[in-house]
This record gives structure tokens, sequence and C-alpha cells, in this order.
């Protein structure tokens, strides 16, 4: 017996790139079909969610991970799911290899930053959010890549989210001095985690 379209896209999570639709036997017209009977709706381009789904809890970043499934959340995006900020993202902040290509969204905008193989590789996450596979880095990296990246993101931000994790977090020196040595940020951060100590 052939298999309903909606039970396909519940066996993925209720969700799927079109690319994985297209290799797991359905067609774009049935897509397009279903789209426009109101079983699925277009998350973004190129993805499809089931509507008797809840909501998305943040459809950002999800929907950013269902089309980029490679690049791993950084910087202020990383720090809001962290919890470690104040700042509010209006663009989900991406990292990719040094000569990868640049990911474009038209919804959400992204911003992208390159980073070098052993920064970009280590302090990975994978977080379940509303069923889909979203890789971060862990609130230890983060505030590393936040010092490395201070000109572009500003110190004030890197400062505040170092005071927050103090509070909110277990202080975990050893994977904060690690990180740091490894985005070569040890003597900027140093003074700072001392004064915390």
């Amino acid at each position: 017996m052939k298999k309903k379209a909606e039970d396909i896209f519940r066996e993925h999570g209720g969700q799927m790139r079109m690319s994985e639709a297209l290799s797991n036997g359905l067609s774009r017209y049935m897509l397009y079909s279903m789209r426009d009977k109101g079983i699925i709706k277009q998350v973004s381009r190129g993805v499809y969610r089931l509507v008797e789904l809840p909501e998305i809890s943040d459809p950002d970043l999800v929907t950013v991970a269902l089309r980029f499934p490679n690049v791993v959340i950084c910087l202020v995006s990383a720090l809001a799911y962290h919890e470690i900020t104040t700042q509010i993202p209006h663009e989900v902040s991406v990292a990719i290899p040094q000569g990868g290509r640049y990911p474009t969204l038209d919804h959400p905008p992204i911003r992208t930053y390159k980073f070098s193989d052993e920064a970009l590789g280590t302090g990975i996450e994978e977080h379940q959010i509303d069923g889909t596979k979203v890789r971060i880095y862990s609130p230890e990296k983060t505030l590393a890549d936040c010092f490395k990246f201070r000109n572009k993101i500003g110190m004030d931000v890197a400062l505040e989210a170092l005071k927050l994790y103090r509070t909110r977090n277990p202080f975990n020196l050893n994977d904060l001095l690690k990180y740091s040595r490894i985005c070569r940020v040890e003597k900027v951060m140093k003074p700072y985690l001392e004064a915390m100590v």
C-alpha cells in the first residue's frame, strides 16, 4: 500500500526540505497541491511543514537549520539561545569555514562569520528545537567567540554576556580558558575571568 504524503512528512518530524521530500517519493506537484490544500505550509524557500504541528518556538533558528544543516549558530544568536544576553537578535548569526559559501535567505536575515577550522569545529552542541536538529556553540565557546569578534559585535555585548553567564550557569573556567586559547583571545579574556573567580 502506498504511503500517504502526510505520513511521509510525519516520519520526518513533520517538516522537510524539498530535496528530502523528492528523495522520499513526493513530487513537486504533490508538495504544491498539499500547500494549496492547507495541509503543509512553506516555512522558507524549499522548506515545508505540516500545518497540524504546533507553532515553532524559535522559527528563525529552525528555518536556518533546515535550509543549511551544516552551519553553526554563533555569537549573539547563540547568546540569546543560552539566555546570556539582553540583546534581541535581528538576524541569525552563523559560522562558516574560511572558504565557505555565504548562506542567504529572504527571511530570516543571516549574518555570516568566517571561522578557522579549529574554531569552527569545536564547542558545538546539537539541540532539538521543535523536532529539528540545530547546531549551536556551547555557552563557553560562544563567550570566547564574542571576545574574538568584539570589534564587530561590541565589547559591551561580550562583557554583559560574561556577567550573565556567571550568574546563570555553573562557572566552567576550564572550558572558558580552553576556548579562549582556541580562539586566540586568552590574553584579552584572562583579566575578566580572573576578576570573576
